[in-house]
């Protein structure tokens, strides 16, 4: 992988008006909503998503 995922939309706003912010890796500024926050990949679940018979897709339970 050569470059690293940008946000699309601001999750508190929804607007796409984002920049880096100064705090560093993965930190983004909304200039709509005037908020900043940071996005952090935490890793892959060791048993994935399991098929639910009553919703369709289950997920780690959190």
């Amino acid at each position: 992988m050569s470059e690293r995922a940008a946000p699309f939309f601001c999750p508190y706003c929804g607007d796409e008006d984002l920049r880096p912010h100064e705090a560093g890796h993965g930190a983004w500024e909304c200039a709509a909503c005037n908020r900043a926050f940071q996005l952090k990949f935490l890793g892959l679940l060791a048993r994935g998503l399991q098929p639910n018979k009553t919703n369709g897709v289950e997920g780690d339970g959190i």
